[in-house]
């Protein structure tokens, strides 16, 4: 049943892919059938009578209660005469947008907090094209849930379907499996994955051959749902472990690299042969030099306002043209939908191609990064310290997340830079400001700092780009400063 928002309850507001809340505090049993009834709604409204499906994908990942909540809301889109296909086990959320893709639905319902802290849970939507939808979409959504209206949720029988084994054909049908198995092979090349206890895991095991145990290792890949007591999400410093089996395994004479994935399966990282941790700024130009000099795929190159200038040099360097967008894989997934994308990638992890889904796939990314490799003469590391050679561009790049002490002072800040953008940073003179998303602050090529607020948490996101690490950490320190003095 879907009813008015009362006053005394905070408002449900969706981020940059989804609504997402603490457990029992913020997303509770009775508010987030209400979300999946008004969202499935929008999804059967913006479809229109020509859209013979009435079909509504729904998985969920490995969270706590995620397994339940996900066939408790089967029941709510029942109730908007909908028919619900329920995962039959926790999947990652790029296989939900490939069975929209693949069955022809209405879209999908996926519950899940993706890289935040245990706590949380949330939902994603999916429309029809098997991507997120988009901000006019939620604010659909929203307006829906504060304007009320009865839907009786219809406690029936939810079909289940496969999805794992559909998203994993799917990748086989793309990317030459057994071609990159010989590579790998012939290379000694191994792969050690960490799906940090989310729902990707066993699928890079199942995908390369899981009874290969020489050439796939796989560590936390158990269903954890305290995810060891940090956030899913592929940072550095949540992944200590993956990073010195990586580097053992190669000072054993073991040519290893590594691979992490997020809770639900679509932002990605790397760890090359020397332990160090390769994120989306450092793989976006390895994977546009591939598929353009080896694939030769047509299309342009898509980035976030947080992306390195690496990104755009490679781009430019092999004559195409790049678009910039705010963050949110929704912007790059609404570019991909319209024009003609080679990939598009944001900072966070999340990596899409044009010969794939207008969607952040960390499976069909970890498979093509193998790819690179394989076809390539270098290991990862030398491979990316040769772009960056080649093109000029990113000498240091470095985030960090400060956790504010509420809202209020998130909005307080907000508002400090919006009215009064600074004009030094670290004494750095500021050529340029840019509001494509919070606030950018360029200095020169390849030497910035921007600053954003999550759309979930009292959180500021810091990045930065610079020469060297002297200007890095000046930059990041202003910056943490200037935050605690305005808040």
């Amino acid at each position: 049943m879907i009813e008015p928002l009362s006053l005394t309850n905070s408002p449900i507001h969706f981020g940059t892919d989804g609504w997402r809340g603490v457990l029992g505090v913020d997303v509770t049993i009775q508010r987030l059938l209400s979300v999946a009834a008004a969202s499935a709604q929008e999804l059967a409204y913006r479809a229109g009578s020509e859209f013979q499906s009435r079909k509504v994908i729904i998985g969920f990942d490995r969270r706590f209660l995620a397994p339940e909540f996900a066939e408790a809301i089967a029941s709510a889109v029942r109730g908007c005469e909908l028919e619900p296909l329920l995962a039959s086990s926790p999947v990652p959320t790029p296989a939900c947008s490939w069975a929209v893709v693949n069955r022809q639905a209405l879209g999908a319902l996926v519950i899940t907090a993706s890289h935040n802290p245990p706590e949380w849970l949330g939902l994603k939507i999916k429309g029809s094209f098997g991507g997120s939808v988009d901000g006019d979409f939620t604010k659909a959504v929203e307006k829906r849930l504060v304007a009320g209206g009865i839907t009786m949720p219809n406690e029936s029988f939810t079909e289940r379907f496969n999805a794992r084994k559909e998203h994993l054909d799917c990748l086989r049908s793309k990317i030459d499996v057994p071609s990159l198995v010989s590579g790998l092979k012939a290379k000694s090349l191994k792969v050690i994955v960490d799906p940090m206890h989310g729902s990707a895991a066993g699928c890079i095991k199942d995908l390369l051959g899981g009874s290969d145990k020489g050439l796939v290792e796989e560590i936390r890949d158990a269903r954890d749902p305290l995810f060891g007591g940090n956030s899913p999400e592929p940072l550095a410093n949540n992944l200590t472990q993956l990073i010195e089996r990586v580097k053992s395994s190669n000072n054993s004479g073991q040519l290893t690299v590594g691979l992490a994935f997020d809770g639900d399966g679509d932002r990605i990282a790397a760890i090359d042969e020397e332990g160090n941790f390769c994120s989306t700024q450092s793989l976006m130009p390895l994977f546009i030099e591939h598929l353009v000099k080896y694939r030769d795929l047509p299309g342009c190159i898509v980035k976030t306002v947080s992306g390195s200038d690496l990104m755009s040099s490679v781009a430019k360097g092999l004559g195409r043209s790049i678009l910039e967008f705010p963050v949110g894989f929704k912007y790059i997934a609404s570019e991909m939908i319209s024009g003609e994308v080679l990939v598009g990638g944001e900072e966070s992890g999340g990596i899409g191609f044009g010969m794939h889904l207008p969607e952040r796939d960390a499976l069909f990314t970890a498979l093509i990064m193998l790819e690179a490799l394989v076809v390539g003469e270098l290991p990862l590391g030398q491979r990316l310290r040769n772009l960056q050679d080649t093109f000029g561009g990113c000498g240091t790049y470095e985030r960090r997340d400060i956790r504010l002490k509420s809202m209020a002072s998130r909005r307080k800040l907000e508002g400090f830079l919006a009215d009064t953008p600074p004009s030094l940073v670290a004494g750095q003179k500021v050529k340029e400001v840019i509001r494509i998303d919070g606030i950018k602050l360029r200095m020169g090529l390849n030497h910035w700092l921007m600053m954003r607020f999550s759309g979930t948490e009292p959180l500021l996101r810091i990045y930065c780009e610079a020469p060297n690490k002297d200007l890095l950490s000046s930059a990041l320190d202003w910056a943490i400063q200037l935050a605690k003095n305005h808040e």
